[in-house]
């Protein structure tokens, strides 16, 4: 079944990454699950490098995310640790001990639903008409086929009663998938894995190395052809040592495959709080540091405007209303971004390898890039792509996703980028044979030579790579209503009164940039860091962080922050 899918196992690590993946996960089943002709050649982007096939105890095909997410105690709310898919026969067993017993009852957690854990034997996503529909394996002519089975339409729950991702998560999960760190606590000012030195520690003792390794070997073994491993992992707590260690053992023992990891932040943060941004800084600078060393790519992923202490205002997008302060809203949007960035190595045909993708935008070794997106793209029912681009304008129209500030005035060294949601028919101009051609871009005969020829125009000399896709993105229930009323039900933005209906779909363009910007970046990072003296932090230093690590991380920032100085001279 796998066999030539070029399978990507993704790594979850941290809370924050559990709300970005419930999204990207919720986001790819809501594609698995879009309606299609069945006259219509399969999709283009290959649904089983992400995802295995499986059978149930009862017999029922099953098709689960190649996902190992690790978290912290008391993240998982009314979700099993084993999901819901594979009934546990120890855990059904009948109790043989004859003796007395005593009964311990506690407040059970509210069920999410949009996961329907009754549903034991099956996985499937409710769709909108209130039918449960069973996914079987998927196939090479088509989507994959359904069976149907009534069900009550749930409660859409609100977002202040979202308290942890798996809330709203709508998809089920292998029973290897979850892997729960019971030593640090989700909730409480205590035992919280706030440091890089004891989410690195994690990884090092036996019990959690092993069943990591296990877990690694379970999924890879059935792989005809691995291309790597994609990896969402906090970088402002804990997690980021997390990070660090897993990056190392798969660099050690999957050598020549692609790493791909995605630092993420949450929103901005409050100035009131200096211990947690004190820490914050420390995580995020071990951690850009120590994963890059072992990582193909690593790219920092935030809607906050800065890494260092000086705390910036959260980006903006003209179609999208979002709480900077919710979880809920921002792994929305930087999971949208993902959806988006990460198809080069997802395609059917004509894939770009996570290893050819990391050495495309790599520049002298150093492999951090950042990450820019228009959601949605701005396109007016009707108009054409070239268009829509001399609309838009150069790269500063797109809105800067990896805290690094304002990107104006720098350059980029190599850059890919995608744009997908734009119907075929609207690829090239519409003008009337004989009209005046606004631009160049309206000589093209391709979609795909408009944006080739649009990334010329934008950065002369830069590498592009681009990519152009039908398919939009999904953003279906649970995914938060952020949307401006004047976007139609497919993300096209409308001239006249509000449609009043929800927004199902959207257009998206996404790039990747080695950028000049990460000098600034990189360096103001360091001088934050060469500013404190650690030992006041007290869980540092308890986590064996010594002074000649942060020599150590200085140094290294230094030689980033260069490295990106040089492509700025050689750009110019």
């Amino acid at each position: 079944m796998a066999g030539g899918a070029r399978e990507v196992l993704t790594l979850q690590l941290g809370h924050f990454a559990g709300f970005v993946g419930a999204h990207w996960w919720n986001q790819q089943d809501a594609a698995l699950c879009a309606p299609t002709d069945a006259k219509e050649p399969p999709g283009e982007l290959s649904p089983d490098v992400l995802y295995r096939a499986g059978r149930t105890p009862h017999g029922q095909e099953t098709y689960t995310p190649r996902l190992i997410l690790m978290d912290l105690k008391g993240s998982l709310s009314s979700l099993k640790q084993e999901g819901g898919l594979y009934s546990d026969r120890q855990l059904d067993a009948a109790i043989a001990w004859q003796g007395k017993l005593t009964t311990h009852k506690e407040e059970l957690c509210p069920k999410n639903p949009y996961y329907l854990q009754d549903l034991q034997s099956a996985e499937g996503v409710l769709s909108s008409d209130g039918i449960w529909r069973v996914k079987s394996i998927p196939n090479v002519k088509g989507a994959p086929p359904f069976t149907t089975a009534t069900a009550p339409k749930p409660h859409v729950p609100t977002e202040g009663s979202i308290k942890v991702w798996s809330d709203f998560l709508s998809v089920h999960l292998h029973p290897r998938s979850i892997c729960m760190i019971q030593k640090y606590n989700h909730d409480g000012e205590a035992g919280r894995l706030e440091a890089f030195g004891q989410g690195e520690s994690i990884l090092k003792e036996p019990r959690y190395l092993e069943e990591l390794e296990d877990r690694l070997h379970f999924y890879l073994e059935e792989c005809d052809y691995l291309q790597g491993f994609q990896i969402l992992c906090d970088l402002h707590n804990g997690f980021s040592g997390v990070g660090a260690k897993a990056t190392e053992l798969l660099q050690d023992e999957y050598s020549g495959r692609g790493i791909i990891t995605w630092g993420l932040l949450p929103g901005p943060y409050s100035l009131g709080e200096p211990q947690k941004n004190i820490y914050r800084l420390l995580n995020t600078a071990f951690g850009l540091v120590h994963m890059s060393a072992h990582s193909s790519l690593v790219c920092p992923l935030s809607l906050g405007g800065s890494l260092g202490l000086r705390p910036e205002p959260p980006v903006t997008f003209p179609h999208l209303r979002y709480d900077a302060a919710l979880p809920f809203h921002c792994g929305a949007i930087l999971a949208t971004a993902l959806d988006t960035l990460t198809v080069p190595y997802r395609l059917r045909s004509s894939p770009v390898s996570m290893v050819h993708l990391a050495d495309t935008l790599n520049f002298s070794g150093k492999k951090v890039v950042t990450a820019a997106a228009t959601i949605p793209f701005p396109l007016v029912p009707g108009q054409s792509l070239p268009d829509a681009l001399v609309q838009l304008g150069g790269a500063a129209a797109w809105t800067p996703l990896s805290a690094c500030g304002d990107p104006s005035g720098t350059c980029c060294f190599a850059q890919s980028v995608v744009l997908r949601g734009v119907d075929r028919a609207y690829h090239t101009s519409q003008l009337v044979p004989g009209t005046p051609l606004p631009s160049p871009l309206h000589a093209c005969t391709a979609g795909e030579d408009v944006l080739a020829q649009y990334l010329q125009q934008q950065q002369p000399r830069v590498r592009s790579s681009a990519h152009l896709l039908l398919a939009p993105c999904q953003v279906t229930p649970p995914y938060p209503c952020l949307f401006s009323p004047s976007l139609s039900r497919h993300g096209l933005v409308l001239d006249g009164p509000p449609s009043g209906a929800a927004v199902e779909s959207i257009p998206v363009l996404g790039a990747l940039c080695s950028s000049s910007t990460l000098s600034r970046t990189l360096g103001d990072l360091a001088r934050d860091l060469g500013k404190l003296d650690v030992r006041r932090w007290a869980s540092f230093m308890d986590a064996g962080l010594e002074q000649g690590d942060l020599e150590e991380a200085l140094q290294e920032l230094g030689s980033l922050a260069q490295c990106y100085q040089g492509a700025d001279s050689l750009a110019n």
